[in-house]
C-alpha cells in the first residue's frame, strides 16, 4: 500500500453494509478505522463531566469547543482519546448514550466533530463510513465509495441478523422501515444522502461479503497505488 497519506469515504444508505466493510478494509489496508459514532460519544463524556445540561443546547454549543477528540490504533485495537485520555471503556454506558443521542443533533457539536475529523485525515491515512463522508465529512477524500443494495436484499438481511439473535421480526415491514428512512435521509436539509459526483457507485446486492472486499480494495489500490 502507498506510504502517502490518503481517506477513503465510504457512503451509503442504511443495512447496506457499510460499518462491516469499512472495518474489514482498514484492517486490510492496515490503516485507522474511524468510528465517527465513537467521537460523538467521547463528547458527550466530555459534556457529561463539565456538567452540561443535556437540554441546554446553548451550553452544549459553547462547551464542545473545548473537547479534543482523536481515533488512535495501538496493537490492532481501537482507542478513543478525549483530551489526551484513553476512553474507550468510559463511552458504552446508559448514561453517555442519552447525552450522545441529545448532543450529536447540535449543529456546533457536528461542526466541531467534523473539524477533528478532518484534522485526522490530514495526519493518518484512514477509513470512514456514513451518509455524507465524501460530499461533506471529506470531499477531499482520495478514494470515494457509494456502497448500496436494493431495499428487499438490505431488509432481507437485516432480518437474518434479528432471527439469528432469537428477536421476532417481519420482513415486509423491515423494508417498509428501510424505504422510509432512504428518503428522510436523501431529503434531510442537513448534509442529505446523496453519492459524491467522484465516487465509485458499489451495489452489493449479488455480492459476498469477500467479493465486496475484494472489489473495494481493488478501487483503492486503483486510486492510490
Amino acid at each position: 500500500m502507498s506510504d502517502k497519506i490518503f481517506s477513503v469515504a465510504i457512503d451509503g444508505p442504511a443495512g447496506a453494509g457499510k460499518s462491516t466493510i469499512a472495518k474489514s478494509l482498514s484492517k486490510k489496508l492496515g490503516v485507522i478505522y474511524v468510528d465517527t459514532g465513537a467521537m460523538y460519544r467521547a463528547m458527550a463524556l466530555y459534556l457529561l463531566r463539565e456538567g452540561v445540561d443535556m437540554e441546554d443546547a446553548a451550553a452544549i454549543s459553547a462547551k464542545c469547543q473545548d473537547a479534543d477528540i482523536t481515533i488512535r490504533f495501538v496493537d490492532g485495537t481501537q482507542q478513543v482519546i478525549l483530551n489526551g485520555e484513553n476512553v474507550s471503556g468510559l463511552i458504552r454506558t446508559e448514561q453517555v448514550s442519552n447525552m450522545a443521542s441529545r448532543s450529536s443533533v447540535n449543529p456546533d457539536v457536528r461542526k466541531k466533530l467534523v473539524e477533528l475529523q478532518h484534522a485526522l485525515a490530514q495526519k493518518e491515512s484512514l477509513v470512514m463510513d456514513g451518509r455524507d463522508i465524501g460530499t461533506v465529512v471529506l470531499p477531499d477524500a482520495q478514494v470515494k465509495i457509494y456502497l448500496t443494495a436494493s431495499s428487499a436484499v438490505r431488509a432481507k438481511r437485516r432480518y437474518e441478523e434479528l432471527i439469528a439473535k432469537g428477536e421476532q421480526a417481519d420482513l415486509a415491514q423491515i423494508e417498509a422501515d428501510i424505504i422510509e428512512r432512504d428518503h428522510r435521509d436523501m431529503t434531510r436539509e442537513i448534509s442529505p444522502l446523496k453519492q459524491a459526483e467522484d465516487a465509485v457507485l458499489v451495489d452489493t446486492s449479488d455480492m459476498t461479503i469477500e467479493e465486496v472486499e475484494a472489489k473495494l480494495c481493488s478501487i483503492v489500490n486503483e486510486k492510490v497505488g
